[in-house]
């Protein structure tokens, strides 16, 4: 912790306690169109960005729509939910205060766009604690591949050797292992399916913020 000079969080699993929303807009949506929704499904598309995303559903369930269509659908019903119901995940906010007392760098590197992570990143009263942001609508590829990461530690000033990439996936910590980055794999309930995987892959596991709030 000491010599880190750059810290990039992801948001939802990681940050915020927001995989269950998730869950039941995938489960809404699917609903909606009459598909109950797959054992599968969540873990298929948490690592697309929503162009990807919507290609994965359209073509998985022979769905007629566009993906401007389902994209806006999905953007429709969480944009409440961000706004005013998504809480940080517990010590979180102490933690990011923590990094920032010690002059880390602070960035999120996210699938949601701005008008998600702004606000509920403000509601919970830290959006002023990050340097930067990146999320994957600027980037080519989803969470298994570097580029979020570079892009965010360049918009950081930093290099990938100087910063930990916090992530609650596994897609994401091979993603930023790629590109040389240091990982932190965080615990949340909706990966507990792959937990074995992140923690043979991270650098470090936690499971609470708690832990890294400890003395060092």
């Amino acid at each position: 912790m000491k010599e880190l000079k750059g810290a990039i969080f992801d948001l939802d699993g990681t940050l915020l306690e927001s995989m269950g929303i998730w869950a039941q807009i995938d489960q809404r949506f699917l609903a909606k169109r009459g598909i109950p929704l797959p054992d599968d499904y969540v873990e298929k598309v948490t690592p697309m960005n929503y162009r990807d995303a919507a290609a994965y559903t359209i073509a998985r369930f022979s769905l007629p729509e566009t993906a401007a269509e389902v994209i806006r659908d999905w953007k429709e019903m969480s944009e409440q939910a961000y706004r005013f119901e998504i809480a940080l995940k517990p010590r979180a906010g102490e933690f990011l205060r923590k990094l920032k007392s010690r002059g880390v760098r602070l960035a999120v590197a996210t699938a949601q766009a701005p008008e998600l992570y702004e606000p509920a990143l403000k509601n919970n009263g830290v959006f002023d604690l990050f340097d930067a942001f990146a999320h994957l609508g600027e980037v080519e590829r989803g969470k298994g591949f570097p580029d979020i990461y570079l892009l965010a530690a360049q918009r950081l000033g930093l290099s990938a050797r100087d910063c930990v990439v916090f992530e609650d996936i596994s897609a994401g910590i091979r993603g930023a292992k790629a590109g040389g980055f240091r990982t932190c794999g965080v615990y949340d309930p909706y990966s507990d399916y792959e937990k074995e995987t992140i923690l043979r892959e991270a650098d470090r596991y936690i499971d609470s913020f708690a832990q890294l709030l400890e003395p060092d």
